[in-house]
C-alpha cells in the first residue's frame, strides 16, 4: 500500500520539525520543505532519526518567491503523482525589523513569504491535491490576531510602499490574510474533496540563542515569555491531529485553537465580501494561465 505524502514548509526547526517527527511516526512519507540546505540536511537526519523512518524527505524552496516555488512544484510533480498533505508553516517575524525589506522579486518580505507563498505553493500544486482520494491543506495563523480585532488587509498598500512600516503589522496582516484563504480554498476544495482548516497558533517557545541580534532586554523577556509557552513538540500534536486524524477528513473551513477546538477570527476575516477582495488582490500577484 502507498503511504500517504505530507509536506510541510519551514520543517527545519520548531513545530515544522516536530509535526514532521510525529507525521513520520504516523507512516507518512514527510517531505520537509526548507529554505536553507544545511539546516534542511540537519533536520532531515533528526526527523527520520527521532520517527524510526526512512520515508522522509527535503526539498528546497524560498518561500519569498515565487520563481523557487514553481521550481519546487515542478520538482515534487517530476517524483510524485499526488500530494495528500500541505501543511503551510514557513513563515517570517524578525521583531527587530524596522523597515520594509523586498524580495529579488520586488515583493515585501512579510507579505510574500506568508501569504502569497503558502498561496502560489497550494495552485502549482492543486492537481496534485486533487489526485489525493481526499487531500487536507492547512494554513497557519496567530493567536495574537486576538488582541488586533479591528485590523484589516490594506487592500490599496498590503506591502507597505506608501505607509510607515510596522513588522507586527505586517506579520498580523499576513497571518489575517491566511485565514481568509482558508475560508475561500474550503468553498473551492469542496467539489475537489480538498478540505483547507486553519490552526491558531499561541506563544510557543523558541530557542533564544538563534536570535543573535535581540538586546539583552528583550532575550530576557522572550526567555519569561517561553516559560509559560507551549513546547513545539505540544503545538505540534495539533498540526498532526488535523494532517492525520480520519475522522477530520472531512472537515473543512474551520479555524482551530491549540486545543483543537473550533474559535472565531475576527469578525472583518469571516464576511464573503471581504474575503473576495482580498482574494483578488492575492491572485493579482500571479502569473495567469499556470495551476
Amino acid at each position: 500500500m502507498d503511504r500517504k505524502i505530507c509536506m510541510i514548509t519551514g520543517a527545519n526547526s520548531g513545530i515544522g520539525k516536530a509535526a514532521a517527527i510525529q507525521i513520520a511516526q504516523q507512516g507518512y512519507h514527510t517531505i520537509l520543505a526548507c529554505r536553507n540546505q544545511q539546516k534542511g540536511e540537519a533536520a532531515l537526519r533528526d526527523v527520520m532519526e527521532a520517527s524510526g523512518s526512512n520515508a522522509v524527505e527535503l526539498m528546497l524552496v524560498d518561500m519569498s518567491l515565487q520563481s523557487s516555488i514553481d521550481d519546487l512544484a515542478e520538482a515534487y510533480l517530476a517524483q510524485h503523482d499526488r500530494l495528500d498533505v500541505l501543511i503551510q508553516n514557513a513563515a517570517v517575524f524578525d521583531i527587530t525589523q524596522k523597515e520594509p525589506v523586498y524580495t529579488a522579486e520586488g515583493i515585501e518580505s512579510v507579505w510574500a513569504t506568508n501569504h502569497l507563498g503558502p498561496v502560489l505553493l497550494t495552485e502549482r500544486l492543486w492537481g496534485a491535491l486533487q489526485a489525493s482520494s481526499q487531500a487536507r491543506v492547512i494554513a497557519i495563523a496567530s493567536k495574537g490576531l486576538v488582541a488586533k480585532p479591528f485590523l484589516k488587509v490594506d487592500l490599496d498598500d498590503p506591502e507597505f510602499r506608501s505607509r510607515p512600516f510596522s513588522v507586527e503589522d505586517a506579520y498580523y496582516q499576513s497571518k489575517l490574510a491566511q485565514i481568509m484563504y482558508t475560508y475561500w480554498l474550503a468553498e473551492r476544495g469542496r467539489e475537489a474533496r480538498i478540505t483547507a482548516n486553519c490552526i491558531r497558533v499561541p506563544a510557543v517557545r523558541v530557542d533564544i540563542d538563534k536570535y543573535d541580534n535581540l538586546s539583552p532586554l528583550m532575550k530576557k523577556a522572550y526567555a519569561l515569555k517561553s516559560r509559560f509557552a507551549l513546547t513545539p513538540e505540544e503545538m505540534a500534536v495539533c498540526y498532526t491531529r488535523l494532517a492525520t486524524a480520519p475522522e477530520l477528513h472531512d472537515v473543512s473551513g474551520v479555524y482551530f485553537n491549540e486545543k483543537m477546538k473550533p474559535v472565531k477570527p475576527p469578525k472583518y476575516a469571516q464576511r464573503a465580501e471581504n474575503i473576495d477582495k482580498v482574494m483578488t488582490l492575492t491572485m493579482s500577484y500571479f502569473k495567469t494561465g499556470e495551476s
